[in-house]
């Protein structure tokens, strides 16, 4: 996305054209999952096959790794999460036929390249992008009642994690 919100192209990642800040993970043209992520929260959203329920789904979410199949078959996604997450606030549900695995970040403000470590890293504008969004939301947090959308950087923008002492953990 770029400053105006509007969706541009990232090589293996694209922004979704429906939903500000998701992104694809495509591989040879197909797509595997989109994600996206806030302050505290990494999502990947998959669409499984039709027919595919929640007692079907096996996920198990570590500290550093995800595995997520359907029971009895091996794992569509086995691999090492984009940054480290808090087990016991992470989880996974189902919603209108769209599987949702949410990563609480260990890390509250942690930009992630991307949800999953193997699966393609975002570009440096995009990263900057990600940043912007995670920024804003961090001055909304920390001054509620003000209204940060139109809000622009001059020049590079800081790290959500670091920037001016830090982000508050309420």
């Amino acid at each position: 996305m770029d400053a105006k919100g509007e969706v541009r192209s990232v090589g293996s990642l694209t922004p979704k054209g429906s939903e500000k800040g998701r992104y694809q993970f495509k591989h040879e043209g197909r797509v595997i999952y989109e994600w996206d992520q806030s302050l505290e929260d990494v999502n990947i959203y998959i669409t499984p096959p039709p027919g595919v329920v929640p007692d079907m789904i096996d996920c198990t979410i570590s500290p550093n790794h995800l595995r997520l199949g359907l029971r009895g078959n091996p794992p569509f996604l086995d691999e090492a999460t984009g940054g480290p997450v808090v087990v016991k606030e992470s989880h996974w549900y189902m919603n209108d036929g769209e599987l949702t695995v949410l990563f609480a970040k260990m890390r509250k403000g942690e930009t992630w390249d991307g949800a999953l470590a193997t699966r393609g890293k975002v570009d440096p504008f995009t990263r900057q992008e990600i940043q912007r969004e995670m920024m804003l939301e961090r001055f909304q947090e920390e001054n509620p009642g003000f209204d940060f959308r139109s809000a622009e950087f001059n020049g590079q923008v800081p790290d959500p994690r670091a920037f001016m002492g830090g982000v508050k953990y309420t």
